[in-house]
C-alpha cells in the first residue's frame, strides 16, 4: 500500500545530518508497514525490536552505552547490525521509555546508524515521571490515516488519483469523471483511511466484515488508555473519546462531554489524546497573520477525530447511507467537516506538528464562524465546507472585509472548480490539493 510519508522516509534516509527518527501516530495508522518496507527497500537488511511482541528485550536498554545496546539486541535478535548498511527499527517504544531517551545516545555516538522508533500512544510514555525526552537529538514524523488520493491508489484507481493531480484550473474536472470521484468519495466515507480496513474493503471484505474491523480499533484504543492511565484517568479518556464523534463540526465545552465531571479533569484527558493524535483540538484563532498557533483562545475549540470511518462507526451510521446518490443526508455536515479537516492535516509537512484553526465571531447583531484556518507560504486562509452544492458564504465574505491581508477564502462543497470574487471553489475530492489550486490563483 503506497503512503506519501515512504518517500519522507527515505529522504530522511539520504539525509547526511539526520537524527534518529520517531514515527508517531495512532494504532493502526501504518506505522509499523511504512517502516518495515523502508527497510526492505533502502537497507541490506533491518533488525527489528518489538517490545510488545518481545518485552524481555527492553532490558537491553537497562544501559545507554550503545555498543553495549547494540550488542544485546544483535545476540538476542541473532542479527548483524551494520552502521550504514542496517535499520534498527525499534517498534511499539512507548513499551520501553528508555528506549526513547537512547535515542539521543544513538546521534551522539553513533551518528551513522540509521534508528527508527515508532509506537501507539508514544506520548503516554512522555508522562511519566522518570522519562526525559532528549530534546533536540531527535527527529519526530507524524503519521495519519490514508488521504483521499491515497485511498484511491489503495482500490485500484490509481489512473483516476493520476487524473486529479493533473487538473488546472482553465480546464476543470471532466464531466466524465465527476461521477466515478463522487462514488469514490462516498466509499472513503464510509471505510476511512486505516491500512488494514482499506485493505479488507480491497479484499470485497462485506459491509458487515468493515463495520466490525472498526468497532474492534476504537474498542482496541480504549483498551490502549487502560495501560498508560490510572483507573480515574482511563473513565475521562472513556468519556472524551467516545463523546468526541458527535460533537465534530461546533464549538466544544467540557459540560458537553460529561456534565458531572470536573473540566479540569477532562481537559487532562482530552490533552493527552490529541497528544497522541487519536483526536484534534481545533482552537478558535483571531486569524491575523502566521503564527495562528499565538493568536488562540484555549477556552474556544471544537474537534476532530482520528478517522472519518471510524467516526461513523462511533456514531452507529449505516454505512449504506454512504453509498446513496444524494450526499445530504442527516449528520452529513459534521462527517465532511472531519473529512475536509483530514484531508487539510494530510497536506501538512509530516515533519512539523499539524494544526488547524477556526474563527468565530460572536458579537450578538452580527455571529460569523469559519470552519477552519490555515496557513501556507506565510498565509491565512479561511476555509469553509459545504456538504452539497448550495450554501451562503456570509461569515466568509466577512472574514476576508476584516482581514484585508488574507489572500482568499476556499470554499470545499460538491460545485465544479471555480475562482471568482476572492472565492476559490473547490470540489471535496480535490481537498488534500488545495494548496496547488490557491497557487495557481495567488
Amino acid at each position: 500500500m503506497k503512503r506519501k510519508i515512504d518517500q519522507k522516509l527515505v529522504q530522511w534516509k539520504k539525509n547526511r545530518s539526520r537524527r534518529p527518527l520517531l514515527v508517531r501516530g495512532a494504532r493502526q495508522v501504518g506505522k509499523t508497514y511504512s517502516v518495515t518496507q523502508l527497510g526492505k527497500r533502502q537497507f541490506a537488511n533491518c533488525v527489528t525490536v518489538n517490545f510488545e511482541e518481545r518485552p524481555e528485550l527492553a532490558r537491553c536498554f537497562d544501559t545507554l552505552i550503545v555498543d553495549e545496546i547494540l550488542e544485546r539486541i544483535a545476540v538476542l535478535t541473532d542479527s548483524d547490525i551494520r552502521p550504514g548498511e542496517t535499520l534498527l527499527f525499534l517498534d511499539e517504544i512507548q513499551e520501553c521509555p528508555s528506549a526513547i531517551i537512547a535515542l539521543r545516545y544513538f546521534y551522539e555516538k553513533l551518528p551513522e546508524l540509521h534508528v527508527i522508533g515508532a509506537g501507539s500512544l508514544v506520548e503516554m510514555a512522555f508522562k511519566s515521571d522518570k522519562f526525559r525526552m532528549p530534546v533536540g537529538r531527535i527527529s519526530s514524523l507524524f503519521m495519519e490515516p490514508l488521504s483521499f488520493a491515497e485511498f484511491l491508489e489503495a482500490i485500484g484507481r490509481g489512473k483516476l488519483k493520476g487524473y486529479l493531480e493533473q487538473i488546472e484550473m482553465e480546464t476543470g474536472v471532466d464531466p466524465i469523471y465527476r461521477p466515478e470521484l463522487e462514488l469514490a468519495l462516498r466509499k472513503y466515507l464510509m471505510v476511512g483511511g486505516m491500512p488494514g480496513i482499506v485493505a479488507a474493503y480491497v479484499k470485497n471484505g462485506p459491509p458487515e466484515e468493515i463495520k466490525l474491523m472498526q468497532t474492534d480499533i476504537l474498542q482496541t484504543y480504549q483498551v490502549d488508555f487502560a495501560k498508560y492511565a490510572s483507573t480515574a484517568k482511563h473513565k475521562y479518556l472513556k468519556d472524551v473519546f467516545q463523546t468526541a464523534p458527535r460533537l465534530i463540526g461546533n464549538q466544544c465545552k467540557y459540560v458537553h462531554i460529561n456534565p458531572h465531571v470536573q473540566a479540569r479533569a477532562l481537559k487532562e484527558a482530552l490533552s493527552l489524546l490529541t497528544e497522541a493524535r487519536c483526536l484534534y483540538q481545533v482552537f478558535h484563532s483571531a486569524g491575523q497573520g502566521v503564527p495562528l498557533e499565538s493568536q488562540i483562545d484555549p477556552q474556544k475549540f471544537k474537534l476532530l477525530f482520528i478517522d472519518v470511518g471510524l467516526m461513523q462507526r462511533a456514531l452507529g451510521l449505516d454505512a449504506a447511507i454512504m453509498l446513496e446518490e444524494d450526499l445530504m443526508t442527516v449528520n452529513r455536515g459534521s462527517v465532511m467537516e472531519q473529512f475536509v479537516g483530514q484531508q487539510l492535516l494530510t497536506a501538512m509537512d509530516p515533519f512539523e506538528e499539524r494544526r488547524i484553526h477556526f474563527w468565530a465571531r460572536e458579537k450578538k447583531s452580527s455571529q460569523a464562524e469559519v470552519d477552519y484556518l490555515t496557513t501556507y507560504r506565510g498565509m491565512v486562509f479561511p476555509i469553509e465546507v459545504k456538504s452539497g452544492k448550495s450554501g451562503t458564504l456570509k461569515s466568509m465574505h466577512l472574514f476576508l472585509k476584516e482581514h484585508s491581508g488574507t489572500p482568499l477564502g476556499i470554499r470545499f462543497s460538491m460545485n465544479e472548480l471555480s475562482w471568482y470574487d476572492r472565492i476559490l471553489s473547490i470540489p471535496l475530492y480535490l481537498a488534500e490539493y488545495w494548496q496547488r489550486f490557491a497557487e495557481m490563483v495567488l
